[in-house]
């Protein structure tokens, strides 16, 4: 019985070894060698610190700053440990009275300018890291206004952290949230304004 075993064992050992170790150890290396930042989780430092990273969103509230998208991470938003979307559906009354509050929240950033979808709904993550150029334009007066310079300053930093759809036709154009705060404070710093 047990040379009928041994082939079954053997081969159960050497698959383990090949694909649950090795195989993972080699894409890791190469992830690592070709795609460096990536590899780590894109993490994004500030004066040699770890301060978030581009793939997930953290909640900015004060004025001087690109707010992200609403999430419904966690009980309170933005845990990334609780990824997830409301999965309520669009007649739901209480996403229509979650997306209303939002909407109120965010009317005063740009009053009678359409307010796009991504301000007032979460994304099926609810740590989408990026906003549209559209949400993001709707909040520069707010955040000049806050950094005491021009909206036209404002909109420039906006403007060059727009990102286009991957290969020019995957996905949206786009704006990386804490990317683009870092870029505010570095180019429009303001003296009581503390780093994200």
């Amino acid at each position: 019985m047990l040379s009928e075993l041994r082939p079954a064992i053997v081969a159960t050992l050497f698959f383990t070894l090949l694909l649950g170790v090795g195989y993972p150890l080699l894409v890791t290396g190469v992830a690592k060698v070709a795609f460096p930042a990536q590899a780590e989780g894109s993490l994004i430092r500030k004066d040699g610190k770890v301060v978030g990273s581009a793939l997930i969103a953290q909640n900015f509230t004060k004025p001087e700053y690109l707010h992200p998208r609403p999430s419904a991470a966690g009980s309170n938003g933005y845990d990334p440990t609780s990824s997830s979307g409301t999965n309520l559906g669009p007649t739901n009354p209480a996403l229509i009275k979650q997306v209303k509050t939002a909407a109120d929240g965010v009317r005063g950033d740009a009053p009678g300018v359409a307010i796009p979808p991504d301000a007032v709904t979460s994304s099926a993550s609810g740590l989408d890291p990026d906003v549209s150029p559209a949400n993001a334009a709707r909040q520069a007066a707010r955040i000049a206004a806050a950094r005491g310079v021009a909206s036209g300053e404002v909109q420039k930093i906006l403007d060059a952290h727009t990102q286009a759809p991957w290969l020019g036709v995957f996905g949206q154009p786009r704006v990386n949230v804490l990317q683009t705060n870092l870029a505010l404070d570095a180019a429009l710093p303001r003296a009581q304004a503390k780093g994200p």
